[in-house]
């Protein structure tokens, strides 16, 4: 893999607002053809439908789809800002130059086989992504399906989009069409769109910068496998949230299958899912697993509100869904409580006398008797304290069926529940078996979320609940490069941690038996002798605990040397493990997102259980602790069964400094303390290691 220190230094520029990629005065399209085959047709052909001037550009023809061509884009004989390039890799970089030498200011790399290819492929690529930076223009793609725009009438895709308030930045083009028809479906549509390719130049964050400032785009969809500077997606996802335009991210990466199916493809280099999900947890990114979950989950960012938490009234026509909805509420975590007797009452008043009022409220045939009982239940839900969320469900938008004047009605009621909704400043989401009618679609256009399934519905709603309660915790400020770490000996590694505050038992590194003694006699019994140069050491019985004297240890010094025959070992004190618990404290520098702290239930069970949590580094010490309170097993810390609660004060302050120093140490690849023994008077770390990049 190769890391962001090895990509190629290009010219810098300014950052701008890509008004040249997204409503360019006229537009090139070098390799325009008549064959319906090629990409320079469907390009064209989609161009010519848009309101921007566009000039076909074919070598050896003189009309292309019917009109004029000219043989390159200098002959056009004014500035044209942007040039689409749909002709074969050997032909790229030519086009290139006659784009450049046109005026354009933007550059659209349809053409593939650059540096997906690898080898002289990516020397290509990178070669003309510096000529274009160098001119001050920028490159989309190459390998790339087009971009589209639909506030300025810029129509540079191979296939028509729905028009809509949803950017969608996409490194597959059968994934960005995908998830335009599922948008459809939700009754929503693609305000912008960018197909990212290679990102040889403009990636996945400059787009975000770029989408943060159209008008016309609510929030912002990402379908990428390769984040480059993962650390600069980050920043760019989280301005775009901080401006009210969340981000929905689909990746790639959970399983080896994937990993490989990225790279035989695409060329990309995916990075882990376990340092993605930390980084959409410090930028707010919310991510999905399908293009389906993105449809839903946008359907509820741009229509909804975040609710203020999660006591939720479950509100249907039926008893048999409410029940369903129940269930499927508390599965995402929702608090289906019971209403006090006040709102009780005011709901029974709405309601046949057979209603079910309590939560969930079951009209009980309501609807049919008076279809503006649910405007009016609704308003008495989003009206009460009790409730900070409404996930309705059943038949609503069917009633309309029963005749024209009901339909009239129910159509009216649909509008009415969403103004209310409005003014109240509640969160609604609906689902109804009739999701397609005409009062669903009321609601949609008043701004409540309606859904299919109860399943889409209630999980919709959990994201939005979760968002209150799991805010971003930001993306943490690198610090300045410390002096290089050269010596990762156990020893060395231990005085580079001691000398940044992580507390250590008393030891020495010995090599013979005279040190060994002579060591022994400044340390405290009982001790642990370690045979160093063995990451696994503990696995091959190189480590001897509860050493009570000095004839146990000239034992165990003979057993280890005997079986191990070490370079060196280590003689320490035996840490006080009484109600304590051990833990694994590490991090990893991942190439994409920079450091990346890992804590867990540590020692030898470590890969056993797997119970970690991630963050990118460097953490606070609040944020290790809320860390360690967030683990499967955190009842061991905070005194399980009567247990004694442990110094999680103190493990925390060892996690902040141990990130602390990888932060300051780019070169440190790895760095490890497993285990750190919590206990109810401290914390300690009974074991170092550091693995260099």
């Amino acid at each position: 893999m190769r890391s962001t220190t090895d990509l190629p230094v290009l010219p810098t520029i300014e950052a701008c607002d890509l008004a040249a990629l997204f409503a360019p005065n006229a537009v090139a399209i070098i390799g325009a053809s008549d064959d319906t085959r090629k990409y320079g047709n469907w390009i064209a052909v989609q161009a010519l439908k848009g309101g921007i001037p566009v000039h076909l550009v074919n070598r050896s023809k003189s009309t292309v789809l019917g009109r004029p061509a000219v043989p390159s884009v200098a002959s056009i004989g004014s500035p044209v800002e942007l040039a689409v390039i749909a002709v074969p890799a050997s032909g790229f970089e030519d086009a290139v130059d006659d784009a450049l030498a046109g005026g354009a200011k933007a550059i659209v790399g349809i053409s593939a086989g650059l540096g997906e290819a690898g080898g002289e492929g990516l020397l290509l690529q990178e070669r003309i992504t510096a000529k274009i930076r160098a001119a001050g223009a920028r490159l989309l793609g190459p390998n790339c399906l087009g971009v589209l725009d639909h506030s300025s009438s810029l129509m540079l895709a191979s296939n028509e989009f729905p028009v809509g308030n949803i950017g969608v930045i996409s490194q597959s083009g059968n994934l960005a069409l995908e998830l335009a028809t599922l948008l459809v479906d939700h009754g929503l549509g693609v305000s912008r769109f960018a197909s990212l390719g290679n990102q040889a130049d403009l990636d996945a964050a400059d787009l975000i910068d770029a989408f943060v400032k159209h008008d016309g785009t609510a929030a912002i969809a990402v379908y990428c496998e390769d984040f480059r500077d993962g650390r600069r997606f980050a920043k760019a996802a989280q301005r775009a949230a901080e401006a009210g335009k969340p981000v929905v991210l689909l990746t790639v990466g959970a399983t080896d299958a994937s990993v490989r199916n990225a790279k035989s493809h695409t060329g990309a280099m995916v990075s882990s899912g376990i340092v993605v999900e930390a980084a959409c947890r410090a930028s707010g990114i919310e991510q999905v697993a399908s293009p389906a979950q993105m449809a839903h989950l946008l359907q509820a960012l741009v229509r909804s509100r975040v609710p203020a938490g999660a006591r939720t009234a479950v509100f249907a026509d039926g008893g048999g869904q409410a029940s369903v909805a129940s269930d499927s509420a508390a599965e995402q975590g929702l608090d289906v409580v019971e209403f006090g007797t006040a709102l009780q009452s005011a709901i029974a008043a709405e309601l046949p006398p057979t209603a079910a009022v309590s939560n969930p409220v079951d009209v009980a045939g309501g609807g049919e008797q008076d279809i503006m009982c649910f405007q009016r239940v609704l308003g008495h839900l989003a009206a009460s304290d009790d409730v900070d969320a409404t996930l309705m469900s059943g038949y609503f938008g069917g009633y309309g069926s029963y005749g024209p004047e009901l339909a009239a009605r129910e159509v009216e009621a649909a509008r009415r529940m969403a103004a209310e909704t409005a003014t109240a400043g509640g969160t609604v989401l609906v689902q109804t078996m009739n999701w397609q009618s005409a009062a669903a679609s009321a609601l949609r256009d008043g701004g409540i979320p309606v859904y299919r399934g109860i399943e889409e519905a209630a999980w919709a709603l959990g994201r939005l609940a979760r968002r209150r309660a799991e805010p971003a915790t930001g993306i943490p400020a690198l610090p300045s490069p410390a002096l290089p770490v050269e010596d990762t000996g156990y020893y060395a590694s231990r005085q580079l941690l001691a000398g940044a505050g992580i507390p250590f038992v008393g030891a020495a590194e010995v090599s013979s038996e005279t040190q060994l003694l002579a060591a022994a006699a400044t340390l405290r019994y009982p001790l642990v002798l370690k045979a160093l140069g063995d990451e696994h050491k503990s696995d091959r019985g190189g480590v001897i605990l509860n050493i009570a004297d000095e004839a146990a240890l000239l034992a165990a010094w003979g057993d280890v040397d005997a079986r191990l025959a070490p370079p060196s070992c280590s003689i320490e004190e035996m840490a006080d493990l009484s109600g304590a618990v051990e833990l694994l404290v590490g991090v990893r520098r991942d190439p994409r997102f920079g450091p990346l702290v890992l804590v867990g239930l540590g020692g030898v069970f470590a890969e056993i259980l797997r119970d970690v949590r991630c963050a990118l580094g460097p953490v606070t010490a609040a944020q290790a602790k809320g860390m360690l309170l967030s683990l499967r097993g955190a009842a061991l810390l905070t005194g399980a069964r009567g247990r004694t609660p442990v110094d999680i004060d103190a493990a925390a302050d060892i996690v902040a400094r141990l990130s602390a120093v990888a932060a300051a140490h780019p070169e440190i690849a790895e760095i490890e303390c497993n285990p750190v023994a919590a206990t109810p008077a401290g914390a300690v770390a009974l074991d170092a290691r550091i693995v260099l990049d």
